[in-house]
């Protein structure tokens, strides 16, 4: 298989599976429209193409050596999903005109990957499966590629989200979302606290 059909396809089974940044931009493209989300969507892939770059210049063998800087990452990662789990759970579920601009921010995005141990794993594993002999050149075409793909993967969970928006005019309905994703992103923390 050419290797950059192979790098294509672990980048989108890796960036188009479930997970908490897809979990919120889902989330955010029902509650506040697929404009909106464009903010979550550029900082989650501008996030996790900077770590995926950071992993393949060097920063993995730094983590190997400095294990408790791991461990502290692990759990940054376990408390912030169970912080936006709270927050979608308390969430009153009203779609309010003046929200449209309220959704998550580029930084959120960017944040959510840093913390999202999803994205440390495809990190890790995709440069070691692609460019674990160190060519500088295939990190940046790596990363290029897992860009553009992670871009469209993370744009068509916010478009889901878009979609369902119409289903999702009483704020009855909006809490039961609210609430499935909750369950969800706390769920992928305890998973992670007992991995």
């Amino acid at each position: 298989m050419d290797p950059y059909l192979s790098m294509a396809a672990f980048a989108l089974a890796s960036s188009i599976t479930p997970g908490p940044v897809n979990l919120v931009a889902l989330n955010c493209g029902a509650r506040f429209g697929f404009r909106a989300s464009a903010r979550h969507i550029t900082g989650a892939t501008v996030g996790f193409t900077l770590l995926l770059l950071l992993i393949g210049l060097g920063l993995y063998e730094l983590l190997e050596r400095a294990p408790i800087l791991m461990r502290g990452i692990q759990w940054g990662g376990v408390a912030f999903l169970l912080y936006m789990a709270w927050r979608l759970a308390v969430d009153d579920g009203r779609l309010e005109p003046a929200a449209a601009g309220n959704g998550p921010s580029l930084l959120d995005g960017a944040l959510m990957q840093w913390l999202n141990p999803k994205a440390w794993l495809a990190s890790v594993a995709g440069m070691g499966l692609f460019a674990a002999n160190g060519d500088v050149l295939r990190v940046w075409l790596f990363a290029g590629l897992y860009f553009v793909i992670c871009y469209g993967s993370i744009a068509c969970w916010a478009g889901a989200g878009a979609f369902l928006s119409r289903y999702l005019q009483e704020p009855g309905r909006v809490r039961w979302l609210n609430r499935a994703m909750a369950l969800l992103l706390a769920g992928s923390a305890f998973y992670l606290v007992a991995g």
